[in-house]
């Protein structure tokens, strides 16, 4: 499908959302579904109550005249200004947020038939696990650079990618696809140009999970969209970034030289995971959402400059530091997102878990995320956050801590290395499995993912050899009053689900 061009003009409409307000006007009669049939009488009195009556008459299913049906439709329209906008080749609207975009990223790449491995960066979101278990590919895993102190994980240089690769091709291992994640949860962003010519030079395409980063490329301020810079396949949560609701997000096609081949095989795929009852109401936020980005440059700049103003005021207390001003010590890492400040708070003698669990119980004030040592404050795009009621809170945090406790919670562990891996994860996912204590779990194939956060890199993947370190790493994480492990069968890490 060739892509096609708007006008800035164009781009100050929302067809898909336009049409269903236009549903909702005409109050038809529905003998239909959804149950509700548009109307907040009978049993659906409560769920207006919840949801408003608006959202009720637009709530409506796929293939109504006017609005989804046909090459011309205004919803085929509202997935064309998308590609327009993130300068995608085409684009698909999400009703399951990235993780079915990652999946359908690996299913298309399998679907090349160019090879049974991937390269994937180790700290890869646990739906890639799941389309490895749907293809039966057999990862290839890249560590990224890891920031220790702070227990967080940014991403791979192009260097590193050309030494996985060559690795490949010397263990004769044919290899699909890259897949890599920029920006990072801390706002990270990685060399997308020198990784797509790194990719493409051993003939694969580059998928990157931005699932951070659907506001990239709306303001000279932001870091470029990935599909402007050599990726093929890119995956972005408009929920997160981009003004949509939450579970709405996008996967593009970028224009290079998997495009053709790719494109039958991501709609497929897309097919094969989006559900037929799509909700209308998170599609049409994604076609809102697209049109604000595009149209509204001065409030993604207000909201830079409340983020820079948090910036300088964080740089100028005692208390605090920029985690961000030490990105250039990582070689992964080429710019930064402006809509984020991560915060060490070490020095304040609290972990970054307290501190958040202060602002959100004391000030009513909810953080994203939180290491043992820093804190991250997002600035959604377009909203004027009160910046001065974070400050004031901070202050008092700081003000009050215990002189007589060390600065930053427990170290974090070093990161032992994985198990040789002897199935693929599909293998494994499918294999005959019980369930062992720890202390019997070393040389037992891994059934389950685990991974252990702080730094959230998968410590052990379904079909790894789980080693005695590793067990030790997890149970010391799960026991400090600073992590956890995501997959564990139990909080202690007693027992693991294993091959039988």
């Amino acid at each position: 499908m060739a892509r096609r061009r708007f006008s800035e003009a164009q781009h100050a409409s929302a067809p898909y959302a336009a049409a269903l307000r236009a549903h909702a006007e005409r109050q038809p009669l529905m003998f239909m579904v959804p149950s509700h049939a548009g109307t907040p009488s009978g049993l659906s009195e409560e769920l207006a109550e919840f949801v408003g009556e608006r959202a009720l008459a637009m709530d409506i299913p796929q293939l109504i005249d006017g609005i989804d049906v046909g090459p011309e439709s205004a919803f085929v329209e509202a997935e064309q200004l998308a590609a327009d906008a993130w300068g995608a080749h085409r684009t698909w609207f999400l009703a399951n947020g990235s993780s079915q975009g990652n999946r359908i990223a690996v299913l298309a790449a399998a679907g090349l038939g160019i090879g049974d491995g991937i390269v994937a960066q180790r700290s890869a979101h646990s739906s890639l696990t799941d389309g490895l278990i749907v293809t039966g590919l057999a990862p290839r895993f890249l560590a990224p650079n890891i920031d220790h102190r702070r227990g967080i994980n940014h991403g791979v240089t192009p260097a590193m990618l050309v030494g996985e690769l060559a690795r490949a091709a010397a263990d004769g291992a044919a290899v699909c696809a890259v897949y890599v994640i920029s920006p990072s949860y801390f706002g990270a962003v990685s060399d997308i140009p020198g990784l797509a010519a790194a990719a493409h030079a051993h003939g694969v395409p580059l998928i990157v999970d931005a699932a951070w980063g659907a506001h990239f490329g709306f303001h000279d301020a932001l870091p470029e969209s990935p599909t402007r810079l050599g990726a093929d396949i890119v995956v972005t949560s408009a929920h997160k970034m981009g003004g949509s609701l939450g579970q709405s997000a996008l996967v593009h096609l970028s224009d290079g030289p998997f495009t053709e081949r790719l494109e039958p095989l991501l709609d497929r795929a897309f097919r094969l995971t989006q559900t037929t009852s799509a909700s209308s109401l998170l599609l049409g936020s994604l076609d809102i959402a697209r049109r604000a980005l595009v149209t509204r440059p001065d409030l993604l700049e207000l909201s830079i400059g409340l983020a820079d103003r948090l910036r300088g005021w964080v740089r100028e207390h005692a208390d605090f530091s920029l985690v961000g001003d030490d990105f250039g010590e990582f070689p992964d890492i080429v710019g930064a997102d402006p809509l984020r400040v991560p915060i060490d708070v070490s020095r304040t003698g609290r972990t970054g878990y307290e501190v958040r669990s202060l602002l959100a119980e004391q000030d009513g004030i909810l953080l994203e995320i939180a290491t043992s040592s820093a804190i991250v404050a997002f600035f959604g795009p377009g909203k004027p956050l009160e910046v001065e009621q974070l400050e004031a809170a901070l202050t008092r945090i700081a003000g009050t801590r215990d002189a007589d406790r060390a600065t930053a919670g427990a170290a974090m562990p070093p990161l032992p290395a994985p198990g040789p891996g002897v199935m693929t994860p599909r293998e494994a996912y499918f294999a005959a499995t019980e369930v062992v204590p720890a202390d019997a779990a070393a040389g037992r194939i891994s059934a389950d993912a685990l991974a252990a956060y702080p730094p959230g890199i998968p410590n052990i993947v379904p079909g790894e050899t789980i080693t005695a370190e590793t067990v030790a790493f997890l149970q010391a994480v799960a026991a400090s009053p600073i992590g956890y492990v995501r997959g564990a069968l139990d909080s202690a890490v007693s027992a693991f689900r294993v091959i039988a």
